[in-house]
């Protein structure tokens, strides 16, 4: 049932994306991450100090997972203060997979549409494989898959609002007019309901950090994100019904032939 998510050419089975902050200690990190089953966690430089060795104990703990980094830029402001952050974090990390941030506005953290087109033109120059956290508007969202993102990460919701999808019918236009395009579904994800809609939409997966890391039992939380999501993802493979406006019996009325095998 679960097909392979393809991300710039590396395989996944697991479609659920998890961060590395938040949490109330290392070890509930650690153990909600394998919980989740994810393979891809996200993780920011700024808990990095590669010149004093800062952090050095957390590093320790995200490499002993053995999984896909995807560093972040959270927190950028700038076209510049982006692309630094993205260039030290591929020294450090290793990795030339990046997920852009570029905040355009400190009440809602909504990504600045305009610097993050030309921040992932500069990176896409310069090597990287990048995966732009953008709002659901499809115009910026051309602009990106034109100059070579073969993933889009649009919110649900604003960051670590716990909303869920805010805008189920932009959500779905993403779906449709970029079927080629990897859809990953960044913030504001709040329940595992929420995770089983977007998958259900035809998402291809969802990142989350918050829903897990403050959560009261996060461990039990992020296995639940991971069934919500492999439930959302069988149920569009399946095909759901169509929806009616008028009610239809869903057992023959009396008098009505019906057949059956033994």
């Amino acid at each position: 049932m679960n097909s392979s998510l393809n991300i710039y050419g590396t395989p996944l089975t697991s479609r659920l994306f998890i961060g590395s902050a938040l949490y109330a200690s290392p070890k509930i990190m650690l153990d909600s991450i394998q919980a989740s089953g994810a393979e891809v966690v996200t993780l920011s430089l700024s808990r990095q100090n590669p010149e004093a060795n800062g952090g050095q104990a957390f590093w320790d703990y995200i490499k002993s997972l053995g999984l896909h980094l995807l560093p972040n830029t959270a927190g950028c402001h700038s076209v510049k203060d982006a692309v630094n952050m993205a260039l030290m974090s591929r020294e450090l990390f290793e990795t030339d997979w990046i997920k852009l941030e570029l905040v355009g506005d400190d009440y809602n953290l909504q990504p600045d549409p305009i610097a993050l087109v030309k921040a992932t033109e500069t990176l896409i120059h310069q090597g990287f494989k990048v995966l732009p956290y953008c709002t659901d508007d499809l115009v910026i969202a051309r602009h990106l898959v034109d100059l070579g993102c073969e993933v889009l990460m649009p919110w649900g919701a604003p960051i670590g609002t716990g909303k869920g999808i805010l805008n189920p019918y932009a959500l779905q236009a993403f779906r449709d007019r970029f079927p080629e395009t990897t859809i990953v579904v960044d913030s504001g994800i709040g329940l595992p309901s929420h995770a089983t809609q977007a998958l259900e939409m035809g998402v291809d997966a969802v990142l989350l950090n918050t829903a897990v890391a403050k959560a009261n039992n996060p461990v039990l939380m992020a296995q639940s994100f991971a069934k919500a999501i492999e439930a959302g993802r069988g149920a569009y493979l399946a095909g759901p019904m169509a929806e009616r406006n008028t009610a239809s019996p869903s057992t023959p009325t009396i008098d009505s032939p019906f057949w059956h095998q033994s």
